[in-house]
């Protein structure tokens, strides 16, 4: 049986939020979601170093979802929050080894926004995919301006990307650009807003910060207030959280001055609980980044429209989680959802409106964190109602009373117990059968030729190389080396071609690379020297076709042409060197002939 949360009917067949967003007059929406700050990282939650005015501002003045759940890791969030349906049901349960990527089928926010006449945009982090047809221009998104990967600097990112004076994907097209990375993407943001409101069309602009996730860099003014801290790295993570806090209020400042804030839904959010700054301040949770336990995935919500009543700095008591945003923007806003789309979330709409009495649901929610080729069962699992959380199937925390998870109580509750297994049991059971449905990477699609493939979407046993440091050394091994999931999209003539570094590097195989310049705070992934190999070696396999090359002392790439077949497979690349060691290429650039 399909198993949703629970399913709450809207209150009425048109928004109940009445006449406040007609067909001419469409609310826009503005999101800012940010990377690896937790829910006591903000001085409104009580934060006793971090300053965070900007964004105290708007929780004075929001609606606060006080008990939202996101995934305990960042892909899995974005895909939950993006689609409305449960992480693992999108196949993003992980943030590298292809595992990161949305499945095709799924129909983002975006999609759904451009469907209803909106211009949308996407600016910042992605971490969806890199490839055909998982890029945020090809999941309805008509404004892109993103890094690459999960992050400033990491393997899909341009070379040598280290958070200042960065390249980042325009609209597909890399494009060299001034300042710190955060204020990049918001000022994109403004731009594209600015230009919506002069064609005269309602936008969604959904703005991801890579801040403040590692490595920790900031513009020296909003890091030095946090000099006495104690490590450059909290300094720089409170540093980065400020610079977000600046831009926050210079975009509400925008929003002022342009004359769009009234009608403008507003929301702050984050993906996961704090990376850093748990150990400092946690507002008494449990834990940080990628744990069970609330501190790994409770975070801040708040949200602000005045034309809708979303004012005032009102609390919203109930369990919600980010299943919930896609389904409650599409009742705010009055747009179609997609059809044959069944959410696994709900709209939220008539619980935070002022003017309607709601008698809520006793919701049961789960989360998970499966940072693992394939999902197993139970593996880092929070079971969560408004007073319950059930860990790993075994622990048992009275919420409410014991909000740190100090005191294990399931000897005393097994009715609870046994709810919320069963619930479990069976939200495992519907997800099941998608496991095995693995995304790939598509070779030889007319909107992505070549393909370019990083090990970022190795799938392996351990590892894969997901930053450029690790590049640098090369990192490498059996758990470490990898294939890739391909779909090959047309049988023809392919050529692939094998580099040791990237072809915007533009060195041979077996070049050593001097360190890259540093920039404030902790080390960039650039600041590693790049490890020289020298392999004998190269060979490739994608499904029956193999090949072998011998590579040459000073080959940039090596080069191989191959007749490939319509379907699904793999793919390997491997550099071997002359004691038998081998390497995965890590860049392969695939082009269909």
């Amino acid at each position: 049986m399909k198993l949703l949360s629970y399913v709450v009917l809207f209150v009425f067949s048109v928004s109940v939020f009445g006449n406040a967003c007609i067909a001419a007059d469409k609310p826009n929406v503005v999101i800012v979601i940010t990377d690896d700050q937790g829910y006591g990282d903000l001085s409104c939650h009580g934060n006793p170093i971090l300053k965070t005015p900007e964004i105290d501002k708007l929780y004075e003045d929001s609606v606060r979802l006080k008990d939202y759940h996101v995934s305990p890791t960042c892909s899995p969030t974005r895909s939950a929050f993006l689609t409305g349906h449960w992480t693992n049901r999108t196949g993003v349960w992980h943030t590298i080894m292809g595992r990161s990527m949305l499945r095709e089928n799924e129909v983002t926010m975006g999609q759904v926004f451009k469907d209803a006449g909106y211009v949308t945009g996407m600016f910042g982090k992605w971490h969806l995919g890199d490839n055909y047809p998982y890029r945020p221009e090809d999941r309805g998104y008509t404004e892109v301006m993103r890094h690459g990967g999960g992050g400033v600097g990491q393997t899909p990112d341009y070379w040598d990307n280290a958070y200042f004076d960065g390249s980042y994907w325009h609209n597909g097209t890399p494009e060299p650009v001034k300042g710190f990375c955060t204020d990049v993407f918001f000022d994109y943001a403004k731009k594209f807003i600015k230009t919506s409101k002069e064609e005269g069309k309602p936008f969604l602009a959904y703005i991801a910060t890579n801040a403040p996730h590692g490595p920790m860099h900031a513009p020296e003014e909003f890091a030095k207030p946090y000099a006495d801290v104690g490590n450059v790295g909290l300094q720089h993570f409170f540093g980065m959280i400020a610079n977000i806090d600046d831009n926050v209020g210079k975009m509400r400042a925008f929003l002022d001055e342009e004359k769009l804030t009234d009608n403008t839904i507003f929301i702050f959010t984050t993906d996961n609980g704090s990376s850093s700054g748990w150990k400092t301040h946690n507002s008494g949770m449990r834990d940080g980044k990628g744990s069970e336990y609330d501190g790994g995935h409770r975070v801040p919500f708040f949200v602000h429209w005045p034309n809708g009543k979303l004012v005032g700095g009102r609390d919203v008591e109930p369990i919600t989680a980010h299943v919930d945003v896609l389904p409650t923007l599409i009742e705010m806003c009055q747009i179609a959802a997609p059809e044959g789309v069944k959410f696994d979330g709900v709209s939220l709409a008539a619980l935070m409106n002022p003017d309607i009495a709601v008698k809520w649901m006793d919701r049961i929610l789960v989360t998970d964190s499966q940072r693992v080729k394939d999902p197993i069962k139970w593996r880092k699992s929070s079971v969560m109602t408004s007073d319950w959380r059930l860990i790993n199937g075994k622990q048992l925390y009275d919420i409410k009373n014991d909000p740190g998870q100090a005191s294990d109580v399931a000897s005393g509750h097994p009715e609870v117990v046994e709810r919320l297994t069963k619930f479990y049991e069976q939200w495992w059971a519907d997800l099941l059968p998608s496991f095995s449905n693995d995304t790939a990477i598509y070779l030889g699609h007319p909107k992505d030729n070549p393909a370019r493939l990083t090990s970022h979407d190795w799938i392996t046993t351990d590892l894969t190389p997901w930053n450029q440091s690790q590049i640098r050394q090369a990192m490498n091994g059996k758990g470490n080396t990898g294939f890739w999931n391909v779909m090959i999209h047309e049988d023809g003539d392919y050529e692939v071609r094998l580099r040791r570094w990237p072809a915007t590097a533009d060195i041979a195989i077996d070049s050593a690379l001097p360190p890259g310049p540093p920039v404030p705070g902790t080390k960039a992934f650039r600041a590693t020297p790049g490890k020289a190999i020298r392999p004998v070696k190269a060979s490739i396999r994608v499904g029956d076709a193999a090949a072998e090359s011998t590579v040459k002392p000073g080959d940039k790439e090596v080069v191989f042409n191959l007749k490939l077949k319509q379907g699904k497979t793999r793919m390997t690349a491997l550099f071997t060197t002359k004691d038998g060691k081998e390497y995965g290429a890590y860049y392969a650039y695939v082009t269909k002939k």
